[in-house]
């Protein structure tokens, strides 16, 4: 299955340096975003490592005989150590680490990756819902029901790529057709806009690059603290 894809990020309103960072691989239909953290270069250097080392390691087994879901696996462990092995050079990165979106795409069968609270959305006919669960305190004590001040906490996130010698991602499946999208993107879009304004803004384009920058404009219009990331794939 052909797909068109775009993607923006903006620095927003409130940061000097952008610790996002996102890259893809039409031929291989692999996907990606990351948001990193750290003291100084350290966010960017966990996000663009992971981001590199996913893109360069993930793969079908050669022969295609691996499962997509193992691939992915493989490289997103592969990008954990990459991102742990640079923490461990110097005091400036030390702890650095970096959230992980990935989706990878086989005619009609995509799976998601995700580690931390950068999401993935699967959008179809008009309506927008959340794939992969967040990890962070804010959302794992709403999932228990103990809502109260969770909205303080939702810097604090609870998996991350890279601060530890190992991780453990979630995975999700689904079945994909021409006309459905899916959107990667960070907290800095998510803090602004839930399913439904994502929705709106998606379908009133039919660029996914004009979508894109829509997306971008909701958080910078609303202040944008943080670093704002979208990539747009939409199924031909």
């Amino acid at each position: 299955m052909q797909c068109d894809v775009a993607a923006l990020s903006d620095v927003g309103h409130k940061r000097s340096n952008n610790e996002d960072c996102f890259g893809y691989d039409l031929a291989k239909k692999l996907f990606v975003v990351c948001d990193g953290m750290g003291g100084l270069a350290a966010g960017e250097i966990a996000s663009r490592t992971a981001v590199d080392h996913l893109l360069t390691h993930y793969s079908r087994g050669g022969s295609g005989t691996m499962a997509m879901e193992d691939s992915l696996h493989e490289a997103i462990l592969s990008s954990n150590m990459a991102v742990w092995a640079a923490s461990q050079t110097g005091p400036h990165v030390r702890g650095m680490g970096t959230t992980l979106v990935a989706a990878c795409l086989d005619q009609s069968r995509i799976v998601i990756g995700n580690v931390g609270d950068s999401r993935a959305y699967f959008l179809r006919d008009g309506a927008c819902a959340q794939i992969t669960q967040d990890h962070s305190v804010e959302a794992e004590r709403r999932r228990l029901g103990l809502q109260e001040d969770a909205a303080s906490l939702r810097q604090f996130i609870t998996r991350a790529v890279g601060v530890a010698e190992s991780v453990q991602p979630d995975f999700f499946t689904a079945e994909v057709g021409p006309g459905d999208s899916i959107l990667l993107t960070t907290d800095g879009l998510t803090r602004y806009a839930d399913a439904g304004k994502i929705a709106l803004e998606v379908n009133r384009h039919a660029s996914v690059a004009e979508a894109c920058a829509g997306l971008i404009e909701i958080a910078k219009s609303e202040g944008a603290e943080d670093n704002v990331t979208c990539l747009l794939l939409r199924l031909l």
